[in-house]
């Protein structure tokens, strides 16, 4: 056991790291070193577009650093030059783009350089510290959570790390135990989470440098509980709705933010308390507020927070009088949860959450440029809006989804192929290529031969450096009921969906890996019990992991009512044709009562110059 756990933490920059603080509990999986995973075709557009045309392009560093040193126009304005370098520093750790790690850097010494006599990376006077309703914990969260991304995955440079310990010292030395102070009286919310979710990079800078202050500090942290009220932590344990956790303001994107650094908290304790609370936490997530494209929260229950809490999503995402839903932080902030969750336990229910979100909403939030990603996501209707919190820089509109959406694509790779101590893991199956290790710690490349998403048909040669003895596990997506799986022609018996398919033999040179998934359409019911019963007269179609859409830009009857033509078992026996708008990824063909109608993937219906979407489909009454 103990060889496997050293196998495991030798395997990325992040884990060599992360050798000082003393872990209690090791991960399940790792993702692949810095390089290791490269994708071609599908995911990979998106990501350059967003690195090219975002990052590289339109992104203002210069004015968001500046609010270091001039102040904020509003409250939390100091998060996005953070959000911005933890993006980058994740994207060079896929693209290791070389243009991108400079102007990175460049970004991190200017933000650097903004430091007050204090120590603290602040956008709030020295003499106004600790900031309450200005946002001034969380904004210090960001510069953390930045510079430590910059520090764990483009350059281990002393200057960082130091700039890293004093900005934490300015947050100790004003908040915890020893000053009388507590966090939870600053925040701009009803319950002032924001402050406590500096939890997750407080455990960051425990792993790297060892020091006992910062885990007794997060120990601080969590004592408190997340906020006023209820501890949280305590109601999730307790079985409380997540509509009631952290009342008045059971704001998604923060208590999921808050939940990631509870997992880098357990890593190092080995609390089962903490665990329990980290697994029913995921599950009630995914049971309750995750919608058909994966994300989750909505205005049912809180319309002041414009669709941003938990609002029993999962149940609410067909009632008609939704206004705003999934912000986009939100389901990114989730997808980073699934990922923490799926290294610790490697319970194969993650990544079926991961997948539902990137193919669906994460790229259907995405401007077709890759010049940013909408604030929330509509079913139907008004799919996207760049209506939210943040900032417009002459003419550019930054806000937090802007800046959030690009971590969820360079989380793409980051999860795509993966390690146990057994071998390669293989959680999705999009065309490129990886380089693992066996068992033994030999390379192994595998490569993806495949038009996934667009094809069920799936080739994985596996060509280790040395052969032998090692395992190839896979993971068998719960929408395909009925996988095939073979290896040099003979098939593979014990095939579940929903779980992973470890094939464990002698592997050499050459051997190769055939999936054929069963991509069968099938139609979905609207959820019953919401707090508008014309919520239920809906339906909707999906092929495979791809949520389908009636499109207006294609489709000038695309809010129609429609009944949809299914067989006994719910199966849609629906057409791919070659799509007929450019940009679309893929079109089909559904039957219905009334006649065929057209459809296209969710993430494809391009609504940013005011076309609706329809993705629920009203049904004839």
């Amino acid at each position: 056991m103990k060889k496997s756990i050293a196998f495991l933490a030798a395997l990325s920059l992040s884990a060599a790291v992360f050798a000082q603080g003393q872990r209690k509990v090791e991960n399940v999986m790792e993702p692949l070193p810095s390089g290791a995973v490269t994708l071609t075709d599908y995911f990979e557009n998106d990501i350059r577009k967003s690195v090219e045309n975002w990052a590289k392009g339109v992104m203002p560093y210069d004015s968001v650093v500046e609010f270091f040193r001039t102040g904020r126009k509003q409250f939390a304005l100091g998060e996005m030059v953070g959000k911005a370098i933890r993006t980058n520093a994740l994207m060079y750790r896929y693209t290791r783009d070389e243009e991108l790690r400079d102007l990175t850097k460049d970004v991190v010494y200017s933000l650097i350089g903004t430091m007050k006599p204090n120590g603290s990376i602040s956008c709030t006077a020295v003499e106004n510290q600790p900031g309450g309703t200005d946002g001034d914990i969380w904004e210090r969260k960001y510069v953390l959570l930045a510079l430590s991304q910059y520090y764990l995955d483009v350059d281990q440079d002393p200057k960082v790390l130091d700039a890293m310990e004093k900005e934490a010292a300015s947050v100790m030395t004003q908040i915890g135990p020893q000053t009388g102070v507590s966090i939870k009286d600053f925040g701009w919310s009803d319950n002032h989470i924001e402050s406590s979710t500096i939890l997750e990079p407080i455990m960051r800078l425990y792993y790297i440098t060892g020091k006992q202050e910062y885990l007794d500090y997060a120990a601080y942290i969590v004592d408190c509980g997340g906020g006023l009220g209820k501890n949280m932590f305590q109601a999730v344990r307790d079985g409380d709705p997540l509509t009631s956790v952290g009342q008045p303001y059971p704001k998604a994107y923060e208590m999921t933010s808050l939940w990631e650094g509870l997992v880098e908290y357990y890593r190092a304790t080995g609390d089962p308390v903490l665990l329990e609370t980290i697994e029913k936490y995921f599950r009630s997530v995914k049971e309750n507020e995750i919608t058909i494209i994966g994300n989750g929260g909505a205005d049912v229950y809180w319309p002041k927070v414009c669709g941003e809490a938990w609002s029993n999503t999962a149940v609410e995402q067909t009632n008609p009088s939704v206004v705003r839903m999934m912000e986009t932080c939100v389901g990114v902030t989730w997808i980073k949860y699934c990922s923490q969750y799926l290294r610790l336990t490697g319970d194969p229910s993650a990544v079926d959450a991961i997948e539902k979100y990137i193919y669906n909403g994460l790229l259907g939030a995405m401007r077709p440029d890759g010049k940013g990603f909408s604030y929330v996501n509509l079913l139907n209707g008004e799919k996207v809006t760049n209506y939210g919190w943040g900032w417009n820089f002459d003419g550019l509109p930054v806000t937090c989804c802007n800046l959030n959406g690009p971590t969820g694509l360079a989380y793409i790779p980051y999860v795509a192929v993966m390690q146990d101590a057994e071998g390669p893991v293989v959680n999705l199956y999009n065309a490129g290529k990886a380089v693992a290790k066996t068992a033994k710690g030999d390379e192994v490349v595998l490569t993806v031969d495949s038009q996934f998403p667009r094809g069920n048909e799936v080739k994985i040669s596996v060509d280790p450096s040395v052969a032998g003895k090692f395992s190839v596990r896979l993971y068998m997506p719960t929408w395909s009921p009925d996988t095939y799986v073979e290896v040099n022609g003979k098939a593979v018996r014990g095939v579940k969906p929903g779980e992973y398919l470890a094939i464990s033999r002698r592997w050499k040179k050459g051997d190769m890996i055939r999936i054929v998934f069963d991509f069968r359409a099938r139609l979905i019911d609207a959820p019953k019990g919401g707090r508008n019963p014309e919520g239920e007269f809906f339906q909707a179609v999906q092929w495979g992991p791809i949520v389908l859409a009636r499109d207006e830009n294609i489709d000038p009857d695309y809010n129609k009512p429609v009944q949809v033509v299914a067989d006994e078992n719910g199966e849609v026996k629906v057409r791919q044709v070659t799509p007929e708008r450019p940009g679309t990824r893929m079109q089909f063909v559904v039957p219905t009562t009334g006649g065929d109608i057209k459809m296209v993937d969710y993430s494809s219906v391009d609504c940013w110059k005011g076309s609706h979407i329809q993705t629920w489909l009203p049904m004839i009454r």
